[in-house]
């Protein structure tokens, strides 16, 4: 099992000490001596305050912060969660993510979602209702500019004739994709295009404000993985070469008063069984000093032991 944590800006004001230099550097170093294996960033760049006032946060762009974090550390995996692929064309998405790449030794992973917040998509000039057509194909375009010098491609929303883009990524044949989303054609995608599944953790409420299909328990997960399965199976590839991320229900939030470790690993092992890969793992950003604490912690109590 391996563990990721997202740079802990969950709130609406942020603490100004996570946003410093120091500050991203700080946490990622502390992530990867904690034995943590990910560390990313969300992606938000134009929330609307409404939002923001009910329980949305800030964001920094998280391809330039996690560039800063791969700087100052080795070994940590750069993974975004999630960057939002139809706010972007996806040349310049695959400009960035093999960019990355190329300066991390092959350390970035390119998790993407479809985004459900409709202002966003207005205020960036895209159109909501096509962001499912504009995220498959976006999907396509990025795996092959990766992979393909005089590339031509003709779709609905994006066209190119005879592109190459050098440098190409160092991760070979591409740095890994994974695709956020509860759905059937989240999983669908993966079989198609992916590396990896990114669900999460959503009560119906939750499901119904983010767009998704709800997921709550270990149960539903499992259904959810069965299903990818088969579909990985019917498209000839071998469900072991995907990786699956989700949250840790058990034992309590890392860097709280109730944390308990004992707990948390058994909650682990719960989702190991169930085919889990990567945990991703909250840890409070109320303070600079108590985020390190907290991520120091974790490692000791649980990655370690």
């Amino acid at each position: 099992m391996r563990f990721a944590i997202t740079h802990p800006m969950h709130s609406h004001p942020y603490n100004p000490e996570l946003v410093t230099g120091a500050g991203i550097a700080r946490v990622a170093v502390a992530a990867e001596k904690a034995g943590f294996d990910g560390f990313g960033f969300t992606d938000h760049p134009a929330p609307t305050q409404r939002w923001l006032e009910a329980g949305g946060h800030d964001a920094l762009d998280p391809f330039v912060a996690m560039g800063f974090a791969a700087a100052h550390t080795t070994t940590l995996r750069l993974i975004p969660n999630i960057v939002v692929l139809p706010y972007r064309n996806p040349f310049v998405v695959a400009k960035a993510g093999a960019t990355l790449d190329l300066i991390s030794d092959g350390r970035f992973t390119l998790a993407v979602g479809v985004g459900y917040l409709k202002r966003e998509f207005t205020a960036l000039g895209v159109d909501f209702d096509e962001r499912a057509d504009l995220f498959e194909e976006a999907l396509h375009v990025i795996r092959e500019i990766w992979t393909t010098d005089n590339l031509s491609y003709d779709g609905k929303h994006f066209s190119a004739s005879g592109i190459t883009a050098h440098p190409k990524p160092v991760s070979t044949p591409h740095p890994p994709i994974w695709v956020g989303g509860n759905t059937a054609a989240a999983r669908a995608r993966v079989a198609k295009y992916g590396q990896g599944w990114c669900p999460f953790r959503a009560p119906a409420l939750l499901a119904q404000t983010a767009r998704t299909a709800a997921l709550e328990t270990t149960e539903h997960l499992v259904k959810g993985i069965d299903d990818l399965r088969r579909r990985l199976d019917e498209a000839g590839r071998d469900p072991a070469d995907i990786d699956i991320t989700f949250t840790n229900g058990v034992g309590g939030t890392p860097g709280t008063d109730d944390f308990n470790a004992d707990e948390f690993a058994s909650g682990v092992d719960e989702l190991e069984r169930a085919g889990v890969t990567w945990i991703q793992v909250t840890v409070p950003g109320d303070s600079l000093a108590h985020t390190v604490e907290a991520i120091e912690s974790f490692g000791e109590t649980v990655i370690r032991a």
